[in-house]
Parts: structure tokens; C-alpha cells; sequence
């Protein structure tokens, strides 16, 4: 595959929002773990989130391991033994869903930001101060682990700032699993306010990142950002952008209709297409349908 691919059905369907559907089946996530709490206390929960997307026609399985890192599980009191164990689970309940449902489904090992790890919004800032090397000694134990795991790829994703995304491929480099790189984005920015074209060249020429794209962002945002990408980087596109929807932060309720670009997505010509916050499985079945 190339980044030429032209507009049409995409090779692979990302699955949902697993917080979204771990929710709507009434788990309680205000953890500052978010989903990766039920990775201890809950493991059957994240099986029974897999297997609703896989059965609505996803073709790739993202882990419940975007928050689950080494910082994080100590701040709840978790040991270096038992995170290493609890990551691992992550890509074991994905494939056990794979497995119940029947499905060929790819498994994504999910390695979200540093700052998913603070649990206060920085993700969607970026610019934490910390330098490349900072944030290769952060991620790259995790990396490790999850590699050890047997996943297919890792979901390298809602990346924020150019530091971080050069911090992430050097610490993929020697790793041995390939990974998508995926930017989170305001406008024609990423949300640390970079140019989208310095953003995606950034893996023109690395052999291990097998797409490049954005997530966790309006899905309005999605199509300029993929046509930079696809003029910049050599790779295949992925997007799996929000429902479309926004957080009134004063009624504390979300606003706005969902899934308004369900209809469009097969035109922004996107090799791996999915859906982040608030995407349901019945979502991921309209994007699937032939």
C-alpha cells in the first residue's frame, strides 16, 4: 500500500470508542486510570468492549492500554511486576475477544501520550517541557512490554507535538512491531500548534510505521489533515476522528449531533478507518458496511 491510495472502501475498520462502550455498559471510569482500571478489576468487561466492536465489523482491535503506564499504575499503587503483567493482559483480552467472536482481527497494542498518563487534559496541549530524551526513557519500557505481548502493531496515538511523535520513533527504533503513527489535531495544527506538514514528514522514509494520520479530533479536521499527510509522508492514511460531538464544560453534557460524517468518511481516502470518543459500535457498522 501507498499513500496514493484513491478515495474509496478502506483495507482495514478500526474499532470505536472502548470507553464509550465500557461505559454505556455501566462501568465507572472516572479513575485517573480511565479504562485501564478494568484491566485489574474488570478484565471480562474490556473482552465483552472488543467483541461489540469486532462483531459490528471492525477488523483491528485497539488495546485498553492508553493509560496504562508504569507512572500511572504506581500512582494507584500498582508494582513494576504487576503493570508488566497488566499490560500484557491488555493484548491477551483482545485477542481472547478475537477469539470468541471468530473475527480476523488485528490486534493494536494502544501507547497513548505521556500526557494521558497526568490525566488532566495534556494530551490535548502537548508542550509538557520535557525533553526527547524525557520521553524516550518514558515510553520505551512500555514499548517493550507490550512488544513482548505478541501484538500485531502498536497504536501509536493522539500524539500532540512534534517532541513527542520524534520521542515515540526513536523509541519504536529496534522494537521489532510495527506501529501507525496517529497526531491529534486543531484545524491545520497539531494541538501544540505545529505545522501538519512538519508533523507527518516526520516518518517519511521509516520503515516500521505502517500509517500516518490523526484521531481523537472533529471529524471537519480530518480531510485537509489527510490530504498534508498524503503529500508529505509516503505512508497510508488512517483517521478515526470523535463522534462529532463537544463537551459543554459548564452543563457537563456533551452537545452537537453525532456521527454526521459517517456518510463522508469513505471520501477522505484513508487506508485504515475508525472512530475515537463517543463512537459506538453501531458506528463502526455503518463504516463497515459494504
Amino acid at each position: 500500500m501507498t499513500g496514493d491510495r484513491p478515495a474509496g472502501r478502506p483495507s482495514r475498520i478500526i474499532d470505536g470508542g472502548l470507553s464509550t462502550e465500557l461505559a454505556a455498559n455501566g462501568h465507572d471510569l472516572s479513575d485517573h486510570l480511565w479504562s485501564a482500571r478494568l484491566l485489574r478489576d474488570e478484565p471480562q468487561a474490556i473482552v465483552d468492549a472488543h467483541a461489540a466492536f469486532l462483531r459490528a465489523g471492525a477488523t483491528v482491535s485497539t488495546t485498553a492500554s492508553y493509560q496504562a503506564t508504569f507512572d500511572g499504575f504506581a500512582r494507584s499503587g500498582i508494582d513494576r511486576a504487576e503493570t508488566e503483567r497488566l499490560l500484557t493482559r491488555s493484548v491477551t483480552l483482545a485477542r481472547q475477544a478475537s477469539a470468541e467472536t471468530g473475527a480476523d482481527a488485528l490486534v493494536a497494542a494502544s501507547v497513548g501520550p505521556y500526557g494521558a498518563m497526568l490525566a488532566d487534559g495534556s494530551e490535548y496541549r502537548g508542550n509538557y517541557g520535557l525533553s526527547v530524551d524525557d520521553l524516550v526513557r518514558f515510553h520505551r519500557p512500555r514499548l517493550e512490554v507490550l512488544a513482548a505481548a505478541g501484538p500485531d502493531l502498536f497504536a501509536v496515538e493522539t500524539v500532540p507535538d512534534l517532541v513527542e511523535a520524534e520521542a515515540l520513533l526513536i523509541a519504536l527504533d529496534g522494537i521489532g512491531v510495527p506501529a501507525w503513527l496517529s497526531f491529534t489535531v486543531a484545524g491545520d495544527t497539531t494541538r501544540a500548534g505545529q505545522p501538519l506538514a512538519e508533523a507527518f514528514s516526520l516518518v517519511r522514509g521509516v520503515d516500521g510505521i505502517v500509517a500516518v494520520g490523526v484521531n481523537c479530533c472533529d471529524p471537519a479536521d480530518v480531510a485537509p489533515a489527510l490530504a498534508t499527510a498524503r503529500a508529505v509522508s509516503g505512508k497510508p492514511l488512517i483517521a478515526y476522528p470523535n463522534s462529532g460531538e463537544e463537551w459543554d464544560a459548564t452543563a457537563r453534557e456533551w452537545t452537537g449531533e453525532a456521527g454526521k460524517w459517517l456518510a463522508e468518511a469513505p471520501s477522505w481516502g484513508a487506508d485504515w478507518l475508525g472512530g475515537c470518543c463517543r463512537v459506538t459500535p453501531a458506528d463502526i457498522a455503518e463504516l463497515a458496511r459494504p
